[in-house]
């Protein structure tokens, strides 16, 4: 696939208001307008240039969610203060009471909360199935689903969706394909391969400094101008609207996502394949062995590898949380939840991030108590990283003593 996506985001050119290399950061809460009328066809959605409210939008916003449009090459986007924030306004505008989704079963806990506890307060039901079993999906949608809501790579399974089989499916039922790619920008472009909205958490990768929690929606001009109409806007009356000293700072950082990303797969995929080589079960789609690579490799742009998570499973959380905490020990990471930092951070999701999933599901969708997501780091030297890791492995008996010695 053709990817001009970072491209493009380098070329965009902002000055700042007085000269500056980046734009002014808008810090307003509310804009000042010359006329009454011009206030008034604000309100109404009938200006364009126009700023009202930031609750609504600001320049600073705009110039974020320009660049992230830039990203997944879609008409516009909205940004929010956090990745939730975005997926609760994306559902609340699609869906009313009665209405019916069709999920994924491996998603952010937070994801699978709001569907499976929160939204039901409202009649609106999912169907959770596993999204590579195409057959299965498409026997869950009934008259009253309203879309077809995915993650591109899954949190924290790692599973491939086949977003061109997904978007073929949803547009013979004519419902939207939702895509949450906060595992992948710029190895997956969501966007291209058929989906109608894209949904990222820039706390991650994109952002890529953890210092922040945001969101955004990537879709058509009509869409995000819906989830900002001051009558029936989901974004615009939930208030989850971002602070323009966070957009700011986020689009900055953008400008090394594509450096950024190289190093976060290459670093990944180097640690997966020793670790394989090394007889522990590791699952990352750079893998032959991983059930969706063959998908991955078929719809990722190979500039950019396939993506900073990996995971292992060592056995048992008891394994599991003393890796970890040996791991912090020795200085290879954070053990923390969240991913796409400069660091290397890790969880063991069962207890943490998917936590909100009952165990017995869990257990049915393959997440076992000795699984630890890995978001790799930006190490120069993943070789040392790698031996590091072995001999802590090694120490606690997770790797057997010669392989844990052997360089």
């Amino acid at each position: 696939m053709d990817n001009t996506s970072a491209q493009k985001l380098q070329d965009l050119h902002y000055f700042g208001e007085f000269g500056g290399v980046n734009p002014s950061i808008s810090d307003s809460s509310t804009y000042t307008f010359l006329s009454a009328k011009t206030m008034f066809d604000t309100f109404e959605g009938n200006t364009e240039g126009c700023y009202l409210y930031s609750r609504h939008s600001s320049p600073s916003n705009l110039y974020l969610g320009e660049a992230l449009a830039a990203l997944e090459g879609t008409e516009t986007a909205n940004v929010y203060a956090s990745g939730m924030g975005a997926i609760s306004a994306v559902i609340m505008q699609l869906c009313n009471g009665g209405d019916h989704i069709v999920s994924s079963r491996t998603i952010y806990g937070g994801t699978y909360a709001l569907l499976k506890n929160f939204l039901p307060k409202f009649s609106i039901t999912t169907a959770f199935v596993d999204i590579t079993d195409l057959e299965n999906v498409e026997k869950n949608i009934s008259e009253n689903t309203k879309m077809i809501y995915c993650e591109a790579v899954s949190n924290p399974l790692l599973e491939i969706a086949d977003i061109r089989a997904l978007s073929q499916l949803a547009k013979k039922y004519n419902i939207p394909l939702v895509v949450d790619n906060t595992f992948s920008p710029l190895s997956i472009s969501a966007a291209q391969l058929g989906a109608d909205i894209v949904i990222h958490s820039l706390t991650k990768f994109i952002n890529g400094a953890s210092d922040c929690v945001a969101g955004a929606v990537c879709a058509s001009t009509d869409f995000c101008l819906s989830l900002k109409d001051v009558n029936d806007g989901a974004g615009m009356l939930f208030g989850s609207t971002l602070d323009s000293l966070r957009a700011a700072s986020i689009l900055k950082n953008m400008r090394t996502l594509h450096i950024r990303i190289k190093k976060h797969s290459e670093n990944t995929l180097y640690l997966a394949r020793k670790f394989q080589e090394d007889g522990l079960k590791v699952a990352y789609p750079g893998l032959a062995s991983h059930s969706g690579h063959q998908i991955m490799a078929g719809q990722m742009n190979p500039e950019y590898g396939f993506g900073g998570l990996m995971t292992i499973d060592v056995g048992t959380l008891d394994q599991a949380n003393a890796l970890m905490e040996l791991m912090q020990k020795e200085n290879l990471g954070y053990l923390a939840v969240s991913l796409g930092f400069y660091k290397t951070l890790f969880s063991a999701p069962g207890t943490s991030t998917s936590s909100e999933i009952p165990l017995e599901e869990q257990e049915e969708m393959g997440l076992t108590d000795g699984l630890i997501r890995f978001s790799i780091g930006l190490d120069n030297t993943i070789e040392t990283t790698y031996q590091k890791m072995k001999k802590c492995m090694g120490q606690l008996g997770i790797l057997g003593p010669k392989t844990a010695q052997m360089a």
